[in-house]
């Protein structure tokens, strides 16, 4: 009986332990979806309207945050790769305010 709950309890561990790691998993990626999505659109940024490209700025400096929980090397990149991008949104959305 006692080996019985202690083979239960063992399989239920590592259910755990399985669930716990493809949500890390899934979490560690979560943001480079968003980055792309993001970055994707600097091609377009000219042709975006004032709203959406305030919306990719705040979208921007939200991410930040989450990049700066990356690894050293990866967050160093994705920072800057991340700022070339808000830089570029903030500086069209500058450019429609003078026109």
């Amino acid at each position: 009986m006692n080996h019985f709950v202690l083979h239960k309890a063992i399989m239920a561990l590592v259910v755990a332990a399985v669930l716990c790691c493809g949500a890390a998993a899934f979490g560690q990626d979560d943001w480079k979806a968003e980055f792309d999505d993001i970055c994707a659109k600097t091609d377009q940024a000219m042709t975006l309207p004032k709203e959406e490209l305030v919306s990719l700025v705040e979208r921007c400096d939200k991410l930040k945050l989450r990049i700066e929980q990356l690894e050293e090397t990866q967050k160093k990149v994705y920072l800057r790769r991340l700022q070339l991008c808000r830089n570029l949104f903030a500086f069209t959305i500058d450019t429609l305010k003078n026109k």
